[in-house]
């Protein structure tokens, strides 16, 4: 019997998505802070629970042949980077085999074929750096701007981040400057009060533009101008273009990170974007990848599981802002974008149009409940003069689909959505999903309604963390692509 207190000797055969190293004694699973995949260690227990205990690492025994010094001096403090202690070889060999425990033990799949991770290319021995195109970084009491420590509702200072852009840096280092020289006051989790809460900083990598979005609880920052000239001056002096300054109002205390009315004070409502020959408009809601360079890696190979002949129609479900369905739309014959964020559809039909595409629609609403909505619409039984109307066009076109993109938040599909898609006539399915667990189990789900699991390619989009992004290629009745 585990008991507090107790020290006992580890082999250390799996980590945490908090970076905790993983070890069994007496068939309980002990999480182990400061151990890393590989160790021999010695572990002191801190807290026992029914299922797992809690240990602090005393000796290092033998140490695993990935692990390393961590680059960063803030890692133990922040905790945002939590393979920050293992080589970036040990980090790719984590996360396969992650991905593939999980499709065994979630998802049912007794030997799934998986492609070799799909790396960024580096010089660090820890990973690359500077690949974020999006820092959220929170505001403390004494003027802190920085990441929130795990475990702990405190914001941790950091004047430099290695995964995050010159940009960003240089833009928290404007808000440090501003915020010491005024009376402003910042966001207090507890009690529901002060002005300040985030900032997040959206860099495009294919043009050098800059969106600064102000989360705020309230209606205005006074001395704004002053801060808008303290951003544009050091995001100028970092290489990069400062192309917007937005103000969100959240003055929700238990909601979302952003609430949904968002004020321009200064340059434009977006920012463009540029990849594979693509225009992209990014807004301050809107979801793009983080990784601009692996987006391309991810998007082509879910253009390439998909199997496309020039012909086809995509249900691109929660198609966010259209990327991955346009990245694809040159080899398909149509696509019908779902996604209930109202601004990312806005953002989808602007990135069509700019792009010159023509062969895309995008609905906005739930996924589950539109698809079966524009399935199940009637054929009027009378056309007029001029033939059938766009919505009648639409649904005939949904009802012939055969491929779908799901791409869905790290909860996983609703279930009536993968309802909809059994129901539907598609024949393949293209899953990218940001949790192999959620994904795991959706699978195991279609499985169940007729679907057959191909193959799985992860491709590493957040490097220095445990987090995977995986495309997955499934087929109605077995066939392999």
């Amino acid at each position: 019997m585990v008991e507090k207190g107790q020290k006992i000797t580890l082999e250390i055969t799996d980590m945490s998505d908090l970076g905790q190293g993983i070890g069994r004694t007496d068939g309980l699973a002990v999480f182990v802070d400061g151990a890393v995949k590989g160790d021999k260690a010695e572990a002191e227990i801190t807290k026992v629970k029914k299922r797992y205990a809690i240990a602090e690492m005393t000796s290092l025994i033998e140490p695993s042949k990935h692990r390393i010094e961590a680059e960063c001096p803030y890692f133990a403090e922040c905790g945002g980077c939590s393979l920050s202690g293992v080589d970036y070889e040990g980090q790719l060999e984590l996360k396969e085999e992650q991905l593939r425990q999980k499709l065994i033990r979630l998802g049912g799949i007794e030997d799934p074929v998986i492609e070799k991770i799909a790396a960024m290319e580096c010089e660090s021995k820890a990973g690359p750096v500077r690949f974020r195109n999006k820092a959220v970084l929170s505001i403390g009491p004494g003027g802190k701007v920085g990441f929130v420590q795990a475990k702990t509702n405190r914001v941790y200072d950091c004047s430099e981040c290695l995964i995050q852009t010159d940009a960003a840096m240089a833009a928290a280092e404007a808000l440090r400057r501003f915020l010491a020289e005024e009376q402003i006051t910042v966001w207090n989790p507890k009690k529901g009060k002060g002005l300040m809460r985030q900032m997040i900083v959206k860099t495009a990598f294919g043009s050098g533009e800059v969106m600064v979005v102000l989360v705020i609880n309230g209606k205005e920052i006074p001395g704004i101008e002053k801060l808008v000239g303290y951003l544009d001056d050091s995001i100028y002096e970092a290489g990069y273009s400062l192309e917007s300054v937005i103000l969100n109002i959240n003055k929700d205390k238990n909601g979302p990170a952003m609430g949904d009315k968002c004020i321009t004070v200064a340059g434009k409502n977006t920012i463009i974007d540029k990849a594979g020959g693509l225009k992209f408009e990014i807004s301050p809601r809107s979801f793009y990848q983080t990784n601009p360079a692996q987006m391309i890696t991810l998007y082509d190979k879910a253009r390439e599981f998909a199997g496309l002949t020039g012909n086809e129609t995509i249900l691109d479900l929660y198609c966010g802002t259209g990327t991955i369905g346009l990245w694809c739309v040159d080899k398909a014959g149509f696509v019908i974008g779902i996604e209930s964020e109202k601004q990312a559809i806005l953002d989808a039909n602007r990135n069509a149009v700019i792009n010159g595409i023509t062969n895309a629609a995008y609905i906005c609403g739930k996924a589950e409940v539109e698809l079966k909505k524009i399935i199940e619409r009637k054929t009027p039984e009378h056309e007029s003069k001029d033939g059938p109307d766009f919505k009648t066009q639409l649904a005939e076109r949904a009802r012939n689909a055969t491929v779908a993109f799901v791409d869905p938040p790290r909860a996983g599909c609703d279930p009536a959505l993968l309802d909809a898609i059994a129901d539907s006539a598609v024949e393949r399915i293209v899953y990218v999903s940001c949790d192999p667990a959620t994904l795991a189990r959706d699978i195991k789900i279609l499985t169940g309604k007729g679907f057959r699991f191909i193959k799985a390619a992860p491709v590493d989009m957040f490097p220095r963390s445990t987090h995977c992004e995986v495309v997955v290629s499934m087929s109605r009745g077995g066939s392999r692509l």
